[in-house]
């Protein structure tokens, strides 16, 4: 580990090297940092559950691939993961920001509550699983089974959608570039009127990708299915 000499009010920096230092260690050390600051994680080699459970406005880089969990239970941290990251990147994030730069496994932004993900790539199936309003915006594709029970938040494609899109949708609303696979039950196409364009810009804008929202379809629930109803039984 390395420290900068710092003046009030500057950031302070710091580098963890998961190569000599353990997950546990660093992700401790995180969770003490005083605000602000900008820490560096070098080495991450895959390693599990980098950056987990941060709550406090720091920036957070770490230079590698990733593994299971990174950046799970984020609130307020700014993080970015110049790599690839597996299952469950940003899983149940609060707030803050999570940037991908590379692609993301399965379940990323799973059940969510706020913030926003970014992932510069593809995302695998099931991105944003039960997602509950958290932004996520991916680059490249996405796989089957994407936005599964989102209750709240917005999924925005700049790439391609896999089979089942929104299946069992609640109020996720969903933008996609490209083209869709197949729909979910109870996920359909909807108009795409001024305020969902201005909605797709900003998210766009903050999210750092160069896109034309007017290229875009919005989907979202039917809403047949909040109650049970015996002639929609073989959708549940």
């Amino acid at each position: 580990m390395t420290l900068e000499a710092t003046t009030p009010d500057v950031a302070t920096a710091t580098v963890y090297d998961l190569d000599t230092t353990s997950t546990r260690e660093v992700n401790a050390a995180l969770h003490a940092t005083e605000t602000p600051a900008t820490v560096t994680v070098t080495n991450p080699q895959g390693k599990h559950a980098v950056a987990c459970g941060l709550d406090r406005p720091i920036d957070v880089t770490v230079e590698g691939h990733v593994g299971y969990y990174a950046a799970g239970m984020n609130k307020h941290a700014n993080v970015t993961i110049e790599g690839n990251a597996g299952v469950g990147v940003a899983e149940n994030m609060m707030s803050g920001t999570v940037r991908v730069t590379g692609d993301a496994s399965q379940s990323a932004g799973a059940t969510a509550h706020g913030g926003l993900l970014v992932i510069e790539g593809n995302a695998a199936a099931r991105c944003g699983i039960s997602m509950k309003g958290i932004d996520i915006v991916v680059g490249g594709d996405i796989g089957h089974m994407s936005a599964f029970m989102g209750q709240a938040g917005r999924l925005v494609v700049l790439g391609d959608a896999g089979e089942a899109l929104g299946d069992s949708l609640y109020e996720v609303r969903i933008y996609v570039r490209g083209t869709v696979a197949s729909l979910g039950a109870d996920c359909v196409k909807k108009e795409m009127r001024a305020e969902h364009l201005a909605e797709l810009a900003d998210l766009l804008a903050q999210a750092g990708l160069d896109a034309d929202p007017a290229e875009f379809t919005r989907y979202g629930s039917a809403r047949t299915l909040y109650h049970f109803h015996v002639d929609n039984a073989s959708s549940y």
